[in-house]
Formats: C-alpha cells, sequence, structure tokens
C-alpha cells in the first residue's frame, strides 16, 4: 500500500523525476492556445509570441484572434497610446477577418474603429468606452459595415441620437445596447431623443442599459411599447425617470432584470460620479407646488 504522504497520481499522469523539467514547448497546441487565451493581446504580441517557435505559430493562428480584449489599459501617454493602437491594427489583421468580439477603451479613434469595421464584416460584438477621440460621424460610419453585430456598448463616447437611429436601421440583429453617459443632476439636462431613437429602430433588443441617460416617463413608455423581447433594463442614474401610471409596476411585472435609477451602483464596471438620493414616497413630487407651473 502507497504511503499515506505520497500523492495519489493517475498511471496515465507523466511522473517528473527529481531536477527534471517539464518542455513547454512540447504542449499540444490546442492545450497551449486554450492558456495563451488567457492573455490579453499586449502580452501575446509583446511576450508570449517570443517564447519559441511553437508558441510563436501557436500565437500566429487566426483562432486565436476571434476576441480581442483592449480593455483596462489605464491613462496611456501620448506614445503608448499609439502603440497599443498599432498593436491593436495587428492582432485584427491576425484575425483574417474572423473577428467576432473586440473591447476597446480609451485608444479608441475613427481611423482605427473603421479599420475594425472593414476588416471584420463578421462582427457580433463590440464594446468601446471612453474613447474621446471618437466621433459620433466616424462611428456611425463604421457601424454601418457591421450588419451582423448583436451587441454594442458605447460608454463615454460620442454618439448622438440621429446617429443612433442609423446605428439601429444599420445592425437590425442588435440585441444588447449599452448606451453609457455622464451623469448630470436632476433636470439639468432633460431629453428623450435617445430613447425615442431605440424605440423607432430596435424593436429586437433583449438587453438594454441607460446608465446616466436624461429620458423621461415618455422615453421610457416608448421603449417599452415598441421592444417587445425586453429582459433586462438598466436605468441606475437615470434622474429624471418619473415612476408614475403604473411605469414601475409594468416594468417590474414584464422585465426579469430591471435596475431602478437608486439602485446600487458598486457592480458598475466604471470610476463615475453617482448621485446617491432616496426615491421620492409621492411619485407627484415634482408638480406638487403651484410655483412649478408659470407661463413660460
Amino acid at each position: 500500500m502507497a504511503s499515506s504522504s505520497s500523492p495519489p497520481h493517475s498511471s496515465m499522469t507523466p511522473v517528473l523525476k527529481e531536477g527534471e523539467c517539464r518542455n513547454w514547448a512540447r504542449l499540444p497546441s490546442k492545450l497551449t492556445s486554450s492558456i495563451l487565451r488567457r492573455l490579453d493581446p499586449i502580452d501575446i504580441l509583446e511576450n508570449a509570441q517570443k517564447v519559441c517557435t511553437s508558441w510563436r505559430g501557436v500565437c500566429k493562428d487566426p483562432a486565436m484572434w476571434l476576441k480581442i480584449d483592449m480593455r483596462n489599459l489605464g491613462k496611456l501617454s501620448y506614445n503608448d497610446r499609439h502603440k497599443h493602437v498599432a498593436m491593436c491594427r495587428h492582432a485584427v489583421d491576425r484575425s483574417q477577418g474572423g473577428l467576432v468580439e473586440i473591447g476597446i477603451w480609451f485608444i479608441g479613434t475613427d481611423s482605427l474603429l473603421n479599420y475594425i469595421a472593414y476588416s471584420s464584416s463578421n462582427l457580433r460584438s463590440l464594446n468601446l468606452a471612453m474613447c474621446s477621440t471618437i466621433t459620433s460621424e466616424g462611428l456611425t460610419e463604421a457601424l454601418v459595415k457591421l450588419p451582423l453585430l448583436e451587441e454594442l456598448e458605447v460608454s463615454y463616447c460620442s454618439l448622438s441620437a440621429e446617429s443612433l437611429k442609423v446605428v439601429g436601421r444599420s445592425c437590425p440583429n442588435l440585441k444588447t445596447l449599452k448606451l453609457n453617459r455622464e451623469v448630470l443632476q436632476r433636470f439639468v439636462y432633460v431629453s428623450d431623443d435617445d430613447a425615442l431613437a431605440i424605440a423607432e429602430t430596435m424593436p429586437r433588443l433583449s438587453h438594454l442599459q441607460l446608465f446616466g441617460n436624461k429620458l423621461t416617463y415618455t422615453g421610457l413608455t416608448a421603449i417599452l411599447d415598441n421592444c417587445p423581447d425586453l429582459e433586462h433594463v438598466d436605468l441606475r442614474q437615470c434622474l429624471n425617470v418619473t415612476f408614475i401610471w403604473g411605469l414601475e409596476e409594468r416594468c417590474t411585472e414584464r422585465i426579469k432584470v430591471f435596475r431602478r435609477p437608486y439602485d446600487s451602483t458598486d457592480d458598475y464596471p466604471y470610476n463615475v460620479t453617482v448621485i446617491h438620493m432616496e426615491t421620492p414616497k409621492d411619485p407627484y413630487h415634482h408638480f406638487s407646488s403651484d410655483s412649478d407651473y408659470s407661463d413660460c
């Protein structure tokens, strides 16, 4: 009987002798690929592919580049931004047109986005966040080239309501939309333009996140009327929504996961300023005094 101190192992598991090292270069390519996919594209291009010939071969396989994650880069210097943009282009090239999912934070530009769209017509998921140099026109120009797109996130980037309509008409398969904007104080700015554009052109949505949007009762009602497949709706920090005339009951009865304007933001992925306030008990509190009305 084996000693209780001896670790159990299968008879098929190779046992290394004392002082012997495993040759990682001889791992099966599928296993190597599975390991390397856990690295971000920058680590692969700058380090992993330089380890040995076999790893370089795996890193050049187009199947390695079906998903590209250029997020969580943090603040970059001017030179680093250009380097990461070049790496992103190179990663897109390696996919050889097979790219299905990409996420980009900070480094996005109109030029890069159009390069991705031109090279990746099969793209299904696009995540853009904090790309201040992307214009609404540039984003629209790229998205019209992606008719198969199913998931779109545009967080803290420029996208006008008119462009949103073009996107909705150009991407008929869109099922997930995350359109997150900067939070402003209540009633500083009120607009249902985004909501009405969504209601008009995106009937197949099942997941919708509008963090910090300026929509009101009217915009939310239009979305509910025209997007019958909605299952998840996130309205956190949408401070102008007033739940009157049964609107909250309609949301909670129909939508599986419903996040209200003042729900916790602890799981929100971006570090933004939020406004904390208890939901008023009186849904008509905004119109409770004569001073709320004027000839204007």
